[in-house]
């Protein structure tokens, strides 16, 4: 596994998202057996870094990420639980009520990284901030982020958090640069932000681009693998598949570790441009 090391915190490069993890916005209890068996073999493989959030499953994500925590008996201090607020959560009080029903959910005494999970209509940093921030000097969170946020509100978070903005959770994988067109990225690496790419290997295209069958051929790899080492190859940038079956769980872990060169990488980069697929 590689890492990322930013502000004293040491991050896997991949670590496990749990979209769908015990229902979609709903709790779908049909779902628990397999969302269980999921997050154990994450467990057991060696995930360490974990992203829920209220919005999954409307809360039943982080009851089961806490379960699975604690009938795995692994320690929580050798965990990195990242949660997140809904934008219809952003106002000074419910910022509060938001965090403690999610530790109530876990079962924790805190969470290592709360974001601020989209940018909500009409919401106003100034009044929210004063929440997490206060959260973070009651020790209930350790670091804070945001999600879903372009370079202007990114920059204002920064100016109204008492502590770095750990990271900009967004949508980033071969095919969708828009973060990377924006200026996100850019800004992220250069000012110690790490950018935790979500939707990573979530493209119709994934198996039959040229570029990438003949580079999963070179690495005897699978798409889905070389699509995340190249998002992992790059600076300040970690990602979170997500997955329920125990192999692709372990093919996700695996991928940290494939070495692409520089030129692979520019292929890669370039591999969705109009005529490459």
């Amino acid at each position: 596994m590689k890492y990322e090391t930013i502000h004293k915190i040491t991050l896997p490069k991949i670590g496990f998202g749990t979209w769908k993890i015990g229902g979609e916005a709903l709790p779908n209890p049909a779902w628990d057996t397999k969302s269980l068996a999921a997050l154990r073999s994450a467990l057991e493989i060696g995930y360490t870094h974990f992203d829920t959030a209220e919005y999954y499953a409307a809360g039943h994500s982080e009851e089961l990420v806490g379960r699975a925590v604690r009938e795995s008996n692994t320690k929580r201090e050798n965990l990195f639980i990242t949660s997140k607020v809904s934008p219809e959560h952003l106002n000074y009080d419910d910022v509060f009520k938001s965090c403690e029903n999610s530790l109530r959910r876990l079962k924790m005494d805190y969470i290592d990284l709360y974001l601020i999970h989209w940018p909500g209509r009409g919401m106003k940093l100034e009044k929210t901030f004063p929440a997490l921030n206060k959260l973070v000097r009651d020790g209930k969170v350790k670091h804070l982020g945001v999600s879903n946020f372009n370079l202007k509100l990114l920059k204002q978070s920064q100016g109204y958090s008492e502590t770095p903005i750990l990271t900009n959770q967004v949508p980033y994988s071969l095919p969708d640069h828009s973060y990377v067109e924006n200026g996100v990225l850019e800004y992220c690496q250069q000012n110690d932000i790490l950018v935790t790419a979500y939707s990573p290997v979530k493209f119709r295209s994934i198996r039959v681009n040229k570029t990438l069958k003949e580079i999963t051929n070179a690495h005897s790899a699978t798409p889905f693998q070389i699509a995340l080492a190249w998002l992992v190859m790059q600076p300040r940038v970690i990602t979170i598949p997500t997955s329920f079956d125990p192999q692709h769980i372990k093919e996700n872990f695996d991928a940290a570790d494939i070495l692409l060169s520089a030129d692979e990488m520019t292929r890669l980069g370039n591999a969705w441009n109009k005529g490459n697929v």
